[in-house]
């Protein structure tokens, strides 16, 4: 039975709606969720295609040493999600795959957004199909490739046999989703420009590396006639580019910040790219405290987050830091059972979590010991937490160094590495936090989104300008700190150490004399500012955007 007109169809490599479906990996799915749950929250009529990943983010469990365990997290999807009778076919290495799905509504103010997902875990496929849809990014190109067909051919496949027939925009979130524009050619017999039309696509990495390339040889092997002939033009003429692919047959492609859009041209000379700067999920972030306060002094903001840039500074400042303070204490009570280090909820503490990459530099604090001792010593305690995937030896490296710096400094730094983070840790650190610390490579951040998500909780920032804390140090300097000076980076080596100075005389002579100053009055300015720029900085601006520049019936 046909459905109703959709505004978009969203499809997604991943998603993180919660720590117990663990169909995502990183930002990018927590940024889908974000997303869609605003759309719910506006009314937008969207469904979201996504994978039914089997194991998708793992459990991390920290030896006394520092070297880590990972396990694939066990969940049932019946749980969570409803079954759908539905079943779509799609050919991979010239045999028939057959795709079924599951469903999830995600409720909002003013309506509801599907999310599908897709499986290849079914009786009628052979065991080895079944592993298509067992590990998010699992296997070689190959695999990469299998998972992808599926994503996009067979995501567009399983809207039809839903009854989604008339659907506005096509959204690609990465390059993962682009082989949905060889199912729509085949549905619009090849015409280009007729599919070009109805795509959008949104690139979320700034970095060569990133993006999925894959030789044509193996392409024409897995994939075969869902190839058209002309691919080459489409997709690149030496390698099939799924991002360049995405360019080709998308009327709109962004970055998510400026500064990414600014790469991503430089990466791709000559293709129009705009910028839709991330933002956060303003309900799905704030502290229970926050919520109250924000109920009480800017009404409106559920449905309005812009409404926080103008009543921001209406808070009085005692019940602005006892909210705070009421968020930090669930923070510092998770981190002393986890560790018994005895943290202090009066201590300035300085919060890291991300993934455990090299472009992050997770390293930066700790590159003069003695010298972060002699500034923090019995001000300052800091907690960190991140996984590393278990194939990445540097990674794996880091979390050790740390763990062991944390026993070395214990006397003069409280130092605490947490296991296991997942969107309800990630959510403890951005809410208790008192600063939240992010120090990437320049040029290397695409936006980065738990930044925003401490500034809605009154968390200020302390970080490199990159992604999206050069917008939005730009619009209220007095919101956080910079790391490094204004200039744009051109060396990465020489950035690095001047970064690292930075860091310490900052914390030395501005960060930790404003959080102690009497009566905090300065910290608290400063703290208002902060939520005042998710004035901006949400997901319901970017479904705005995305409505006015990309999703146009």
């Amino acid at each position: 039975m046909p459905k109703s007109t959709l505004t978009v169809a969203y499809f997604s490599m991943e998603i993180g709606l919660k720590s117990a479906i663990p169909t995502y990996a990183g930002g990018l799915g927590i940024l889908t969720a974000d997303l869609m749950q605003s759309c719910a929250d506006m009314g937008v009529p969207a469904v979201c295609v996504t994978g039914c990943w089997k194991h998708g983010y793992l459990k991390q469990t920290l030896n006394p040493d520092g070297s880590q365990r990972y396990e694939e997290i066990a969940w049932d999807p019946s749980a969570y999600l409803k079954p759908l009778p539905q079943r779509v076919t799609v050919t991979i290495e010239g045999q028939t795959v057959t795709v079924g799905a599951w469903q999830l509504d995600l409720q909002g103010e003013k309506g509801t957004v599907p999310v599908i997902f897709l499986d290849t875990s079914l009786p009628e496929n052979p065991a080895e199909v079944h592993r298509i849809t067992h590990r998010l990014y699992g296997g070689d190109l190959s695999q990469r490739i299998r998972q992808e067909i599926v994503l996009g051919i067979g995501g567009v496949r399983m809207l039809r046999a839903l009854g989604y027939d008339d659907i506005g925009t096509y959204h690609m979130n990465e390059g993962h989703a682009a082989f949905l524009t060889l199912e729509l050619l085949r549905e619009r017999e090849w015409r280009d420009q007729d599919v070009r039309r109805s795509c959008a696509f949104t690139t979320h990495t700034p970095i060569e590396a990133g993006h999925d390339v894959f030789p044509y040889d193996l392409a024409w092997k897995i994939a075969g006639d869902n190839l058209p002939w002309h691919i080459r033009k489409l997709a690149g003429n030496d390698a099939l580019s799924m991002t360049r692919l995405a360019m080709n047959m998308s009327r709109f492609t962004c970055g998510v910040s400026r500064i990414h859009a600014e790469v991503s041209r430089r990466m791709f000379p000559g293709v129009k790219i705009d910028a839709i700067t991330n933002g956060v999920h303003h309900l799905t972030w704030s502290s229970p405290e926050m919520r109250s306060l924000f109920d009480a002094k800017s009404k409106g903001w559920r449905t309005d987050p812009s409404i926080l840039l103008s009543t921001c500074r209406n808070y009085e400042d005692d019940e602005l830091w006892q909210a705070h303070q009421a968020a930090k204490m669930r923070l510092i009570a998770e981190v002393n059972q986890r560790t018994g280090l005895g943290f202090d909820s009066e201590v300035l503490t300085i919060a890291s979590a991300r993934r455990v990459v090299s472009y992050k530099q997770p390293e930066l604090l700790y590159d003069n010991l003695e010298r972060l001792a002699d500034v923090c010593r019995g001000r300052v305690q800091i907690v960190h937490s991140g996984n590393a995937h278990p194939s990445d030896a540097f990674a794996q490296g880091v979390i050790q160094r740390m763990v062991e710096r944390s026993h070395a400094l214990r006397d003069k730094v409280k130092i605490a590495y947490l296991e296991n983070y997942n969107p309800d840790l990630a959510k403890l650190l951005v809410q208790g936090a008192d600063v939240w610390l992010n120090t990437p490579m320049r040029l290397h951040e695409a936006s980065g989104t738990s930044g925003m998500k401490a500034c809605l909780n009154g968390v200020l920032n302390f970080s490199t300008l990159d992604g999206w804390w050069i917008e939005g140090y730009g619009y209220d300097p007095e919101s956080g700190w910079r790391i490094g000076p204004l200039v744009q980076a051109t060396s990465l080596d020489s950035t690095r150490v001047v970064d690292a100075e930075d860091i310490y005389t900052q914390l030395q002579y501005e960060v930790i004399p404003e959080y102690y100053f009497e009566g905090r009055t300065r910290w608290i300015r400063r703290m208002k500012r902060a939520i005042g720029l998710i004035g901006y900085f949400n997901t319901h601006r970017c479904i705005k955007e995305y409505l006015e520049k990309a999703w146009i019936s």
